[in-house]
């Protein structure tokens, strides 16, 4: 189907737009923007700088993409925003480009639901199928991986790392990084307990949900020093994709992990 392009909107004559584009009213595309196949603007959208966006994405009003990172140390370089598949971004949402510190890429994964007044800031890189709620801040250089859900107004810190399947609750403050599976909240937040009701509807079986619920007993309810936690764990429970993730996950952070009642992995 033939590209539409609203009479008020501004489109670069150097920007690509595959096919089934919608550009609504009052958008502004950028030259270095390419725009996958079916993916719809509804209007004041602002698509800037090196971006690539892939197909049947859907933007809502006020929308801003590729916009300079707000980092001082930013000279202008030319550094990109990538964009998946299918994903939502609702009013007001708005995604940074990255500067030259890490690969030079902002990436948002595919099947994702943002909701109003998200932010993504600079080098931030965001995985498959999340959801996060209205208002929450994503700093610089996090790291959300797939299925996490994070809930409405939530403050993250830069470089803090969401595991997969972690849930967020509102109005939390991360500062640590966030360990697969579990639910967070607090603020500070805390690993509370397990994610149960996500990971039924993700197909987990009961005896992965009971593997992980004892994991979590033993690592974060019993004030055991990390490493004689993660002995008893192997010791005394059927190994699992979850266990051998979450095990892994807790020995490579990147800013240390808190629980509840007890500081994570690197305050040990």
């Amino acid at each position: 189907m033939a590209v539409h392009v609203d009479p008020t909107a501004v489109v670069d004559p150097h920007a690509v737009l595959d096919d089934n584009v919608h550009i609504g009213p009052y958008c502004v595309i950028g030259p270095e923007a390419f725009i996958g196949s079916g993916t719809k603007f509804h209007n004041h959208v602002t698509v800037m700088g090196h971006t690539r966006i892939g197909h049947d994405n859907v933007f809502y009003p006020n929308a801003v993409i590729g916009s300079e990172p707000q980092d001082l140390t930013y000279r202008g370089e030319p550094t990109w925003t990538v964009i998946g598949d299918r994903n939502t971004f609702r009013e007001g949402c708005t995604v940074h480009r990255a500067t030259t510190k890490e690969h030079g890429i902002t990436h948002v994964g595919s099947d994702n639901y943002f909701m109003s007044g998200v932010h993504i800031a600079h080098d931030c890189q965001i995985g498959n199928k999340i959801i996060i709620a209205n208002m929450t801040q994503i700093s610089g250089h996090a790291h959300v991986m797939d299925h996490a859900v994070i809930s409405g107004m939530v403050g993250i810190h830069q470089w803090v790392t969401i595991g997969r399947f972690a849930f967020i609750g509102a109005m939390a403050r991360i500062r640590t990084d966030c360990v697969p599976f579990m639910f967070h909240e607090g603020f500070p937040a805390e690993v509370m307990k397990v994610n149960i009701v996500g990971l039924r509807r993700n197909g987990f079986s009961r005896d992965e949900i009971r593997g992980l619920c004892e994991a979590h007993r033993i690592l974060f309810r019993r004030g055991m020093v990390y490493e004689l936690a993660k002995e008893e764990i192997q010791r005394t429970l059927s190994p699992s994709r979850g266990l051998v993730e979450l095990v892994s996950f807790m020995e490579n952070t990147r800013l240390g992990l808190k629980g509840r009642g007890r500081e994570g992995r690197k305050a040990a």
